[in-house]
């Protein structure tokens, strides 16, 4: 069976989101700093707007420690060039010294230059 073409590309932003997490579980920052558009932000839960080099310099100071991470749901939009990802997960972190699991919701936009989705910016929420 055939995939459609949304379907396809809806596949391949998961499969960078998904590869993002290991990334983060991995404390693979420079894996991230591929994955992340030169101007990409992650706003964390506090609604901080945190530039793509600070997050992980964070991580590298041992700041951000991702110990594991259980993806619960995952949804994808994709409209030519441009996807919205959100996805839930269960995030076994320390953070700033406070070892939680954190309940996040990611919503993600990427966008696709050739054949590699980028991501342009997170959003993190909790559910």
């Amino acid at each position: 069976m055939r995939t459609s073409p949304d379907q396809g590309a809806q596949e391949e932003v998961v499969k960078a989101y998904r590869a993002h997490l290991e990334a983060m579980t991995d404390g693979d920052t420079e894996a991230l700093d591929d994955m992340l558009d030169n101007g990409f932000t992650l706003t964390h839960v506090t609604g901080y707007v945190q530039p793509k080099a600070e997050w992980p310099a964070q991580m590298r100071a041992g700041r951000f420690v991702y110990h594991g991470v259980a993806e619960k749901e995952v949804a994808v939009e994709v409209a030519g060039d441009a996807a919205r990802f959100v996805g839930r997960i269960v995030t076994d972190a320390t953070v700033y010294g406070a070892h939680a699991n954190w309940r996040l919701q990611l919503a993600m936009d990427y966008a696709r230059e050739d054949d590699t989705w980028t991501a342009l910016r997170s959003v993190a929420t909790t559910w």
